[in-house]
């Protein structure tokens, strides 16, 4: 089976949460990891907690909603990087708010970094990916499927479904594969920054809801950007992978 052995890896919101899980699992599977983040404790703490792996991570501070930013840091990692083999746009805001109270600067904080933020990283990082690189970007089962006050969050991960097969056909002359990933209900409360990082309070309920009898760990959208950036997907290039469970695909009647 693939092995990302010293493939160089970027991972967008990469201190935190899915894109915690995603950073550590790649580095213990021998990939050189960049994980980006714009909270500086939570790169450190990462670098900290994985002492082990600290030489196969170059953490670099990045806001991905700032064009200078995204801008700065890929130039910062060309100068120490020859290329980017795995790109995961994994970095993501939610503002739960009614519609009439959310304000036009929060719907464009969350569009920026969820959404546009896709289309920065990839557009600065191809200069430095090769034939065969590989590109996953991190959408969410709310682009399918909504619960109250979530406009903005579900737009931005509607669209980053649609820009994920847009790419893949325009990358596809380059050689470089692009593919989402949906998650569904993720319990990230334990793959915080130490500083925050809490036990889940998951029920019993809260588990039998998903035909696969649990809710989702971080781990599990690792495992699989691990097997759509491999050679054993190399056919598979513009889709959007439901990873939830079940949850989406169960229908619910009121008793």
């Amino acid at each position: 089976m693939f092995s990302p052995t010293n493939k160089k890896v970027v991972v967008t919101g990469g201190a935190q949460g899915i894109g915690r899980a995603i950073s550590k699992i790649f580095a213990e599977q021998g990939a050189l990891v960049s994980p980006w983040d714009i909270d500086q404790e939570a790169l450190e703490d990462l670098q900290d907690e994985y002492s082990g792996l600290a030489s196969r991570f170059l953490p670099l501070p990045c806001d991905v909603a700032s064009e200078t930013e995204v801008r700065e840091s890929a130039t910062h990692l060309a100068k120490v990087w020859n290329r980017v083999d795995i790109l995961i746009n994994n970095a993501g805001i939610n503002i739960v708010k009614p519609l009439e109270e959310l304000s036009t600067e929060e719907w464009n904080r969350v569009i920026a970094t969820n959404l546009q933020s896709v289309y920065l990283v990839t557009r600065y990082l191809l200069p430095l990916m090769p034939r065969g690189a590989s590109i996953i970007n991190i959408a969410s089962t709310r682009a399918l499927m909504s619960e109250p006050n979530t406009e903005a969050y579900s737009a931005s991960k509607g669209g980053i479904l649609a820009l994920t097969h847009a790419m893949a056909i325009s990358l596809a002359p380059r050689g470089i594969r692009v593919n989402a990933i949906s998650p569904g209900w993720i319990e990230t409360s334990n793959w915080k920054k130490r500083s925050i990082r809490k036990e889940p309070l998951l029920r019993d309920i809260d588990h039998l809801q998903h035909p696969a009898g649990r809710v989702g760990k971080p781990e599990d959208i690792a495992y699989a950007c691990l097997f759509l950036s491999s050679e054993e997907a190399s056919f598979i290039t513009g889709v959007n992978l439901v990873v939830d469970g079940g949850m989406t695909v169960k229908m619910i009647y009121a008793e």
